[in-house]
């Protein structure tokens, strides 16, 4: 019975050193778990218990448990490259076959994918068009690397204070006619930049002249030209009038039939742009060959007032933009992937998701820093990075093994010293033996 005893004392220290040697020999790879072995006591019993008496049979493993500490984020410089700080693992999928990893060295395929060295595609939740997470449903992220498509131009947004007391210039017949180049016939010239449906540049020119007391006259031109005819250099005229505290009274625009310059709400609404262009052979102005947006181009001029301060405008926005090119790529804390162009343009193209599991340590070990989900750890709760209980995102950084090597170096020399004790109760049951052998 001895000789059973300290063969399991052996068989025990073995696997405590295989333990601890993979747990060293795993030190520097990333996400890596560190195992711990755990043992039990063995005693023959019968039906009726063990006696007060009995002397055990020796040790068995009880389980190699893995230890799902927190290793430490490095960073790394690589955008790609994800620590998880907190709860959860990265879901990857293999041709559907989900499995999960602490270890977010990630990279582009040929084909745009977020994947694995080992080409595992990393899943999240897509973005539409206009940026916003559809959380509906998991697919493989990808980060589209084809040229983001122009929008045309429509509403531009300005915040303008007309000066209450700036010197009027009459209408005429009293005063001069408009013109564009002649600063006398205008009080203050503004522009912005607009954009038509192939994203060509054009520029909105706004004339203000004040012509009364609390009432102005707002001259519309596009790339100095009228904007639903091109031959023509007349502009578009719209009125303004001021209350005596400097807010808005009034704002009409010169209707034509087809109210192509009308005001709603003191936003004016150009309709029927033609983006021009010059032909310098024919020296006329024409068509571009594109559009502009097909609602027209809304001037929201509601934050418009008249005070006694100097005429200007405050930075104007304006939703159109030129065809643009992925020039760079961040991730935040909650996963979410924002691209930005050579357009000045940004949004998100995606956000990563992340599992949790009632019971870690049921998860099956499945080689290459990954784990596949079994019953014992219970079905994968997949969401968003900090929803919950789930952590946060590190971008540019990898998290380490949590492997102590100070540890496994003193639990390498007590599997040594529980190797050669075993070997030692071998030994002396052997002698004994030899001894009992000898006397008969």
């Amino acid at each position: 019975m001895s000789f059973n005893i300290g063969l399991s004392g052996l068989y025990a220290a073995s696997k405590q050193l295989d333990v601890t040697g993979n747990n060293i020999a795993n030190v520097a790879t990333n996400g890596f778990k560190s195992s711990r072995a755990e043992f039990q006591d063995v005693y023959s019993a019968s039906k009726l218990g063990v006696g007060s008496k009995t002397v055990g049979n020796g040790v068995s493993l009880a389980a190699i448990s893995q230890q799902f500490g927190q290793g430490d984020v490095n960073n790394t410089g690589n955008v790609l490259d994800m620590a998880i700080q907190g709860q959860g693992f990265f879901v990857l999928s293999d041709n559907g076959s989900l499995t999960y990893t602490r270890a977010g060295a990630f990279q582009t395929s040929k084909d745009s994918y977020v994947v694995t060295s080992d080409g595992l595609r990393l899943q999240g939740y897509a973005a539409d068009e206009n940026g916003k997470i559809l959380t509906s449903s998991l697919t493989d992220l990808k980060i589209d690397t084809l040229s983001q498509p122009p929008k045309a131009t429509s509403l531009v947004t300005q915040g303008i204070n007309l000066n209450s007391e700036a010197t009027p210039i009459p209408l005429a017949p009293a005063g001069p006619t408009f013109v564009p180049t002649d600063e006398n016939t205008y009080t203050k010239k503004f522009s912005t930049e607009i954009y038509d449906t192939q994203g060509n540049k054009h520029t909105l020119e706004q004339y203000y002249r004040k012509t009364d007391q609390n009432t102005w006259t707002m001259y519309s031109l596009i790339d100095g030209r009228n904007p639903q005819n091109p031959a023509s250099a007349s502009p578009l005229v719209g009125s303004m009038t001021f209350k005596s505290d400097g807010s808005i009274n009034t704002m009409t625009g010169s209707v034509a039939p087809d109210d192509s310059f009308s005001v709603v709400n003191n936003v004016f609404t150009v309709k029927g742009w033609i983006p021009a262009t010059y032909n310098a052979t024919t020296g006329t102005w024409g068509s571009n060959g594109s559009a502009a947006n097909p609602d027209g181009v809304r001037l929201d001029m509601s934050s418009t007032t008249s005070f006694n301060t100097d005429t200007a405008r405050l930075p104007p926005t304006q939703d159109g933009y030129a065809t643009g090119l992925l020039s760079s790529l961040s991730i935040d804390s909650t996963g979410v992937m924002f691209a930005s162009f050579s357009n000045q343009q940004s949004r998100a193209i995606g956000q990563v998701a992340i599992a949790s599991f009632a019971n870690e340590q049921g998860l099956e070990q499945m080689g290459g820093t990954r784990w596949k989900e079994t019953f014992a750890s219970g079905s994968a709760g997949i969401d968003t990075p900090k929803t919950g209980t789930l952590g946060s995102i590190s971008s540019n950084a990898l998290e380490e093994s949590n492997v102590n090597l100070t540890q496994e170096l003193v639990e390498l020399v007590k599997a040594q010293s529980n190797y050669q004790a075993n070997a030692k109760t071998i030994s002396t049951q052997s002698s004994i033996m030899q001894t009992i052998i000898q006397m008969t």
